[in-house]
């Protein structure tokens, strides 16, 4: 649906989300294949919270870090995932223009959230290995809650200001997006504005943030090495390590991704290729880091471990 606006052109109301595939067969089968991975990840994200919150023993700083991890995570798929199930099995998956701006500011806003949630559990992880004995200390829980606090502020700041340049371009070309939910680089390819300054801003607002959160890894992860080395017996060398691995890996998966998809230039973007990467970043990683913190972390399956053989008994 076009709307005739005061500067005599057409502007989009609505937007058609083109989607997957046409093909029944095809559509079918990726409706189960999401619809499966979306029930893990909120039973993942959803459980990981709730162990945490039952069991005392999980009460640390790490843990609390983890807990809001799960909760952005289950947040952030589900802003994508329940609309995008719903859209296999529509004749016309129509989005609103406002429904398409909510959707992309929450987007936008929990996965800013959890690239600052993944630094600020770097530095945890650089507290606990580098100053053991003053952990507890300094980590207190009013620093913890500051340092949560903090990251969902600028990630929903973030999201606002692309939101705000986004939604203001004219999407008077077409009102169809050759993807599964509303992201910058389709809606871009349909303005009929000028995008050069949303372009600047993407890449300066995605390169600040992104960069800045590799760095305080990077860092933190430095210092951690130097402590590793000086810790002279395998086993307290091993037991440090064990500590980062699950952090590393989910570092590793969400920037590598994010880095990919928006910090190429534009001439190289491929729609096909984009969704891909998207259904990925979108769906699976919040699925995959529960189980990277429950399947590698001693913590977590000791008390999985508990409550099962508790629930048998």
């Amino acid at each position: 649906v076009l709307r005739q606006d005061m500067s005599n052109f057409t502007s989009a109301t609505e937007f058609i989300l083109l989607g997957f595939s046409d093909h029944p067969e095809i559509k079918c089968l990726l409706f189960v294949i999401f619809l499966i991975v979306y029930m893990v990840s909120v039973a993942g994200n959803l459980g990981m919270i709730l162990l945490i919150k039952i069991d005392s023993r999980l009460h640390t700083p790490m843990y609390f870090f983890l807990s809001n991890l799960s909760l952005v995570d289950f947040c952030y798929s589900s802003v994508i995932a329940p609309n995008m199930l719903v859209n296999f099995w529509v004749e016309k998956p129509v989005i609103s223009f406002n429904g398409c701006a909510t959707q992309f500011f929450f987007f936008g806003s929990f996965a800013g959230i959890e690239g600052f949630l993944l630094a600020v559990m770097a530095y945890d992880r650089y507290m606990a290995i580098c100053k053991p004995l003053l952990y507890t200390v300094l980590m207190s829980p009013h620093l913890n809650a500051l340092l949560v606090s903090a990251t969902y502020l600028a990630g929903f700041i973030n999201a606002a200001i692309h939101t705000g340049f986004t939604f203001q371009l004219s999407f008077c070309r077409s009102n169809v997006i050759n993807h599964f939910f509303c992201d910058t680089p389709p809606l871009l390819k349909l303005s009929c504005s000028d995008t050069h300054i949303n372009e600047i801003v993407i890449f300066a607002f995605a390169s600040f943030n992104e960069l800045s959160c590799l760095l305080m890894i990077l860092l933190s992860y430095l210092y951690i090495l130097a402590a590793i080395l000086r810790i002279r017996s395998a086993d307290g060398r091993h037991k440090a390590i064990s500590t980062c691995a699950s952090h590393l890996m989910a570092v590793t998966i969400f920037f590598g991704t994010l880095l990919f998809m928006y910090l190429r230039p534009s001439s190289s973007y491929s729609m096909d290729q984009d969704k891909v990467v998207s259904v990925f970043y979108t769906v699976v990683i919040p699925m995959l880091n529960p189980l990277i913190y429950s399947l590698r972390n001693k913590d977590v399956k000791a008390s999985l471990s508990k409550i099962y053989h508790t629930t048998s008994f």
